[in-house]
């Protein structure tokens, strides 16, 4: 399979060295310095792009893959609410390609399927509250996380008591706090910790007057991420459409 890499920081370079291992080849690779290249032939010849980039960039980058008909394979997060709609409307619609996921890690996709498990379960005890902690290392620019936020939908999904949820307390590098605790009975808040140089921990805890119960998913680093968007690019080649984690993944 041709792969193009859109964004070559720490997680693009990992998913070319997993890529090769798994016999493709990369053909094009933009970064910052060099976005006339999403006009070349060599981008155009990909079977598929995986980008890895910002909030603020990965809409347009998905709008520069699509122009010549490049299917996307994307983790970037923070574009869903003002772009998500065209996005789906390109895909549905317009014959475009995109699979995204939050997080491309198989145990976060599991440990979604069992968050979800529980909140079907937790839907039958009000005495429990639940509330969500993503801790992520100092570069991540948005908060909560795409994958929080994944995970709050998907519990609120499941809990008739709950309608949305809502942004709590953000603890900064420096360990200043912003936010707050107090939130409507009717939401589930999202707390979120930058800290040195975390891949990833995501927690939901079920608090109640006489106990506890909570459900952790802990990174050890990056790969797990890299192999999962080489696994998403796999899929998406022969694919179309917009498609997710719950596409590749039956459970």
């Amino acid at each position: 399979m041709k792969i193009a890499l859109i964004g070559y920081g720490k997680m693009g370079r990992m998913i070319e060295e997993i890529a090769l291992s798994r016999g493709h080849q990369i053909v094009c690779i933009i970064d910052i310095d060099n976005q006339q290249d999403f006009d070349s032939a060599a981008f155009e010849s990909a079977d598929v792009a995986i980008e890895f980039t910002a909030p603020h960039v990965a809409y347009d980058n998905y709008l520069k893959a699509f122009a010549h008909h490049v299917k996307v394979v994307s983790g970037s997060t923070g574009w869903i609410p003002q772009h998500g709609e065209e996005v789906k409307r390109l895909c549905t619609e317009e014959g475009q390609t995109l699979f995204w996921s939050s997080n491309f890690s198989l145990g976060v996709t599991i440990f979604r399927a069992v968050n979800r498990y529980l909140a079907h379960i937790m839907n039958q005890f009000e005495v429990y509250t639940p509330t969500i902690e993503e801790v992520h290392h100092i570069h991540k620019l948005d908060h909560p996380s795409g994958t929080g936020i994944t995970l709050a939908e998907e519990l609120v999904a499941e809990v008739d008591r709950l309608d949305g949820w809502q942004f709590g307390l953000l603890t900064n590098p420096d360990g200043k706090q912003e936010g707050t605790t107090e939130v409507a009975a009717n939401k589930v808040r999202v707390d979120s910790i930058r800290r040195d140089e975390v891949p990833g921990i995501h927690s939901i805890t079920w608090d109640s007057p006489a106990d506890e119960i909570t459900i952790t998913h802990n990174a050890h680093n990056r790969r797990g991420f890299a192999l999962g968007a080489v696994l998403a690019a796999e899929y998406t080649a022969s694919h179309t459409g917009l498609l997710t984690m719950s596409d590749l993944f039956k459970f």
